[in-house]
């Protein structure tokens, strides 16, 4: 695989800083469920990516990120310039991520992600299709410039994301919170508030590696639903947070353990 310290080394730093920092900031939030537009900054991205597709485009790049005055009316006048048959991944830079660009831009300047009211949060639908985007359109950058598939790509992408900032890490065959400090209970909430819905128990114990399922029963799971943090359903055997548990992971874990998120930078 593709060195990712090396990854978009033909393009100045001005850009690529600015780009790889972008990136990370909103896989970081979007894990953390830090959702507010000032946190999870799709705007910052496109601009950051026209600048780069722009410069690559016309030959020349701009030696920092710049915003345009009209970012729709600036991404179709990329993909009206003429073809470059020449150029590798051509099409894409003047056409795929302009058009991803524009409704990403628009998500986070008209939408907005601070909405509040009924069961499907609008927070998360916004804030999973804007990570989407902008996860595919770095993966598609990797992709343009270095002339790798798309799975390789896509790896390159998520090893950018730096998931090892956040407080949560999905191993590929289960959970681990990045904080082994963290009290067992503010563990198990903080990974129900990563996983909307149900969860089984016996997925959840296995996350949080309690003693025994007996204690973990009494002293996590019956404990925090008579304080009303999560929902036990004991003959299902399931589990999810409440918005009292949500509210206490927001306020009380996730905003007193940012610098946490810089351990290994």
């Amino acid at each position: 695989m593709l060195d990712p310290s090396k990854v978009f080394a033909t393009i100045p730093a001005g850009l690529r800083d600015p780009l790889l920092e972008s990136y990370q900031e909103i896989g970081t939030n979007f894990t953390e469920h830090r959702w507010e537009p000032s946190e999870l900054n799709g705007g910052k991205f496109c601009e950051i990516v026209y600048t780069i597709i722009a410069g690559t485009l016309k030959g020349l790049y701009a030696s920092k990120p710049s915003k345009p005055s009209n970012m729709a009316k600036a991404c179709r006048d990329l993909e009206n310039l003429t073809a470059n048959p020449g150029l590798v991944g051509d099409r894409s830079l003047r056409v795929l991520i302009p058009r991803v660009l524009v409704a990403l831009y628009d998500i986070r300047s008209n939408r907005g992600v601070g909405h509040a009211g009924g069961d499907v949060s609008p927070n998360l639908m916004d804030a999973t299709v804007a990570y989407g985007m902008a996860s595919w359109t770095l993966a598609e950058l990797v992709r343009v410039f270095h002339g790798v598939s798309t799975q390789e790509a896509q790896g390159i992408a998520d090893v950018l994301v730096e998931r090892k900032f956040a407080l949560i890490w999905d191993t590929g065959k289960g959970k681990r919170v990045q904080d082994p400090d963290m009290d067992k209970g503010d563990q198990a909430l903080l990974l129900l508030h990563s996983r909307p819905g149900w969860v089984s128990e016996d997925e959840l114990f296995g996350w949080v590696e309690y003693s025994t399922m007996s204690m973990f029963r009494t002293n996590i799971l019956r404990s925090y639903h008579r304080k009303r943090l999560l929902e036990y359903d004991g003959k299902a055997g399931q589990v999810r947070i409440s918005p009292l548990g949500s509210k206490h992971v927001e306020e009380e874990i996730l905003k007193t353990r940012i610098s946490y998120r810089a351990i290994n930078s």
